[in-house]
């Protein structure tokens, strides 16, 4: 029983992630980060390759919201629209 269960495990950890898998997890981070604060951020995964779209405060929110979306397992690419909002 429990050679089947680790054979299952296995084979699930070659699996490639999906697209929804990679939404949910960067929008989490995104979310939870304290730099980024990206509740707002919109978050569109098409065959692993990440596109974030929105508005922030700040450069630095900006690339960290992009650095975090590339440690995500599955994510292939990011493509950073995130535009910082002119003060003024």
């Amino acid at each position: 029983m429990a050679l089947v269960l680790l054979a299952a495990v296995c084979l699930a950890a070659d699996k490639p992630v999906s697209d929804d898998y990679i939404t949910d997890m960067v929008r989490i981070k995104l979310a939870s980060d304290q730099v980024v604060k990206g509740g707002g951020l919109k978050v569109e995964v098409k065959d692993g390759v990440v596109t974030l779209s929105g508005v922030v405060d700040q450069s630095n929110q900006k690339d960290k919201a992009a650095k975090i979306a590339r440690k995500v397992k599955g994510v292939k690419q990011v493509i950073n629209n995130i535009e910082i909002k002119k003060h003024g």
